[in-house]
C-alpha cells in the first residue's frame, strides 16, 4: 500500500488537507470518503486500508476549519462551500485514475455533503454510501436551540451553540477515549454558523431527495442520538433510485465503522461495492 498526503484547493483560497490510500496496482475503483463534523479524514485509516486490501483506492479530505485544513475551526463558513470543495476534491482524485469507477462514501455531516455533491456529478459517479448521513435534524436540535443558534449565526457566527457528547459516536468505549483524545477532533461547541448551515442544508433535501438517481447504500444504526433514524427514514424512502439498499443495525450508535460489530457493516458495504 502507498499512502501520500497534500493539499487541495478550497473554495475561497481554504487549503485543506487530503490524504490518499492507494494500492501497488491499478485500483478497481476509487473511494472518495468525507468526514463527519468535528472530525477529520485521518479517523477512517483503518476502513480506507481495508479498502486497499480489495484493490480499491481510497481518498480522505478534512473539511475546511476540521482536521489539519485551514479556516476557523469546525465552522464551515456556508454548506454551499463544503459541496463545492468536496466536488472539486471529487474530480481531482477521479482524474488520477482515468476510466475508473468512482464511489462517495459519507459519514454524518459527511453524508449530507456527499448527497448533495452526488446530486451534481451524478453523471460521473458509480454510486453514493451514506453512513449515518445528517439528512434531518429530527429532536436531535430543540427548536428553541436552532432559533438561538440562528440569531447567533448573525451577531456572533463563532459562537458555540452545540456540544457534540463523545459517548454517543460508538458503544466501544476504546473508540470513545480514542476520540476525546484526539487533538484533531473539535471538542468545543459547534459554532452557530455551522449549525445554521446544517440546518437550513436539511430543510432543503427532502424535496431534492427524488432527484438521486445513483445506486445507493445507506448504513444506520438504530440507536444513534446524533442523527436519529426516525428522523432520516422519510429522506431515504423519497430517493429517486430504482437501487438503493438499507441496512439497519439494530442497537448501533453513530459511527457504525467505529461499534463492536464492525466486521458486519464493513462486510455490507464490501459486498455492495462489489454489485
Amino acid at each position: 500500500m502507498r499512502h501520500h498526503e497534500f493539499t487541495a484547493a478550497g473554495t475561497g483560497g481554504i487549503d485543506l488537507y487530503a490524504q490518499a490510500w492507494l494500492p501497488e496496482l491499478a485500483p478497481r475503483a476509487v473511494v472518495v470518503i468525507a468526514h463527519g463534523l468535528a472530525e477529520h479524514g485521518g479517523r477512517y485509516e483503518t476502513l480506507a486500508c481495508e479498502l486497499v486490501q480489495r484493490d480499491y483506492a481510497v481518498y480522505a479530505v478534512d473539511h475546511r476549519g476540521h482536521g489539519r485544513s485551514s479556516g476557523p475551526r469546525a465552522n464551515i463558513g456556508r454548506f454551499s462551500h463544503l459541496v463545492a470543495d468536496f466536488c472539486a476534491f471529487t474530480g481531482h482524485c477521479a482524474r488520477q485514475h482515468p476510466d475508473t469507477p468512482v464511489f462517495m462514501l459519507g459519514h454524518s455531516m459527511g453524508g449530507a455533503v456527499a448527497f448533495a455533491s452526488a446530486l451534481r456529478l451524478q453523471q460521473t459517479l458509480r454510486g453514493l454510501v451514506l453512513s449515518a448521513p445528517a439528512l434531518a435534524a429530527g429532536q436531535s436540535v430543540p427548536r428553541l436551540q436552532g432559533l438561538f443558534a440562528r440569531l447567533l449565526s448573525v451577531v456572533a457566527p463563532g459562537t458555540g451553540a452545540l456540544t457534540l457528547p463523545a459517548d454517543a459516536v460508538s458503544r466501544d468505549p476504546n473508540v470513545v477515549a480514542q476520540y476525546a483524545a484526539d487533538p484533531l477532533v473539535y471538542h468545543q461547541a459547534i459554532p452557530a454558523r455551522t449549525l445554521v448551515e446544517l440546518l437550513g442544508a436539511m430543510k432543503g433535501f427532502p424535496a431534492s431527495a427524488p432527484r438521486l438517481r445513483l445506486p445507493t447504500l445507506v448504513l444506520h444504526g438504530t440507536a444513534d442520538k446524533l442523527v436519529p433514524l426516525a428522523a432520516t427514514r422519510p429522506v431515504y424512502e423519497a430517493f429517486g433510485t430504482r437501487d438503493c439498499a438499507v441496512r439497519l443495525y439494530e442497537g448501533l450508535y453513530h459511527e457504525v465503522f467505529n461499534e463492536p460489530e464492525r466486521e458486519r457493516v464493513t462486510a455490507d458495504l464490501f459486498r455492495w461495492l462489489e454489485f
